[in-house]
């Protein structure tokens, strides 16, 4: 439901203007051993007695969660043990259920008198029909939902394609406290809040509830000024527009995209230091202009280092990344995306070697980089000063207590107090680092 903050003119930073239960959401195949298929907690768990294949906390969380589990239960059990339900078909066979047994009357409000219904959700059905990808992936499902579900239970084809076109353009990815992805729900309010790869606002989730947090102060508040971001802001302009297009069919305008002048792949003036832009190589400091054997470099750095951030996008490898900098080094600038990107994998990949010394200095190198590309106050900024406090309270560097103040700062705004994420991650982090503050005083 609307947050009551909403009739105020002027919503201050981390409001929280809406909040919602989805209308139907599915968790993630590789985590329903670990995690439970109602609230997504990880706890231990129990198997359903029907299917043996989904968990739940315990009785209440089965019974809340049974009028959408209870005919695919039954389907389950005729799946052969060594296959698995694609997600994308159990959350579509779960949507078809629930508007054949009333669903399509449920209303998902923004507002006190401002609701969406299913249907009034974007299909973009001409879009769909032309994309041969989407098309193939449609006919795909339509094929397992067959098997999984009977002929007789589904929709014809074309009212199909128009509620798989709602599924895939309206979809929320579900996320932990660490904004890591643990499934997908359709959350009827929150779908008709725009996009901005600078927004004003972000969603956050306690299980599958989602929250609709103010990041900035928003004057002379009206819904229709909220901005969320739908793909990675360490994602270049042509990446964020290709997925904003394969996805949801438009290509964004905000200032990001269309007022700034790139400097993804920014050069290093070798005169002054200067950004030099990738279009020009001239550098508009100093009149430096690069020369053939400079932008033969340049290209090669930065064909290298586009190659290995695709190759590391699932497991970051320390050396790679190393390589990616000594090769970036007099050519590309700091400033860019392209190292951005390479300075964010090797501070991961560091802490996974449990290189600590190393994962340090990688995590100062990237607070600028994380304010620039996500904002002065985004969940992101706030995880990974809250990382960076972390390894520096095991250092025992003595910059622990600021840095874990200012992650807290910002994570009183993009999470709130109560939230597992400052509950559980955070405000331990804080007592120990005050204590041994304190132990220091004495």
């Amino acid at each position: 439901m609307p947050c009551k903050h909403v009739t105020l003119k002027r919503v201050p930073k981390g409001t929280v203007i809406h909040e919602e239960k989805p209308f139907i959401h599915v968790l993630q195949s590789d985590l329903r051993a670990i995690r439970c298929d109602h609230c997504y907690s990880k706890t231990d768990l129990l198997r359903c007695s029907g299917c043996a294949y989904v968990r739940y906390c315990d009785i209440s969380c089965q019974k809340a969660e049974w009028p959408d589990h209870k005919v695919e239960c039954s389907r389950i059990r005729t799946i052969p043990p060594n296959l698995e339900l694609p997600n994308a078909a159990r959350l579509l066979a779960k949507i078809i259920m629930k508007l054949k047994r009333g669903g399509d009357a449920e209303k998902g409000f923004y507002g006190k008198q401002s609701f969406r219904m299913f249907k009034d959700l974007m299909s973009h059905y001409p879009d769909i029909k032309s994309d041969s990808k989407r098309m193939e992936h449609a006919k795909s499902l339509y094929g397992v939902l067959i098997d999984f579900l009977g002929k007789d239970s589904l929709p014809n084809y074309p009212e199909f394609l128009g509620i798989y076109g709602r599924m895939i353009v309206n979809g929320f990815s579900i996320l932990d406290g660490e904004m890591t992805t643990l499934g997908t729900g359709i959350y009827l309010g929150a779908s008709t809040i725009d996009h901005s790869c600078t927004p004003n606002s972000v969603a956050v989730f306690s299980g599958t509830t989602l929250s609709i947090r103010t990041i900035e102060d928003i004057s002379d508040y009206d819904w229709s000024k909220v901005r969320i971001s739908y793909v990675e802001g360490l994602g270049k302009k042509e990446e964020r527009h290709s997925e904003l297009w394969s996805t949801y069919y438009f290509v964004c305008d905000c200032k990001r995209c269309t007022e700034e002048e790139s400097i993804e792949t920014a050069a290093v003036c070798q005169a002054c230091n200067s950004i030099v832009y990738s279009n020009q190589m001239v550098c508009s400091k100093c009149d430096w202009k690069a020369s053939d054997a400079f932008i033969e470099k340049y290209k090669e750095a930065i064909e290298f280092c586009n190659f290995q951030h695709q190759e590391m996008k699932n497991v970051a490898y320390l050396d790679a990344c190393k390589l990616c900098l000594k090769k970036e080094k007099g050519f590309i600038h700091p400033a860019s995306l392209v190292h951005a990107k390479t300075l964010d994998l090797a501070f991961e990949a560091a802490i996974q070697l449990n290189s600590w010394e190393e994962a340090m200095k990688l995590g100062y190198e990237l607070i600028p980089v994380y304010r620039k590309f996500y904002g002065e106050c985004h969940p992101l900024t706030g995880l990974h000063l809250m990382k960076l406090g972390k390894i520096l309270l095991y250092l025992g560097n003595e910059n622990y207590l600021e840095i874990l103040e200012r992650a807290e700062k910002i994570m009183r705004v993009t999470y709130g107090t109560r939230h597992q994420a400052y509950r559980r991650m955070l405000e331990p982090l804080l007592i120990q680092a005050r204590g041994l503050l304190g132990q220091i005083v004495c």
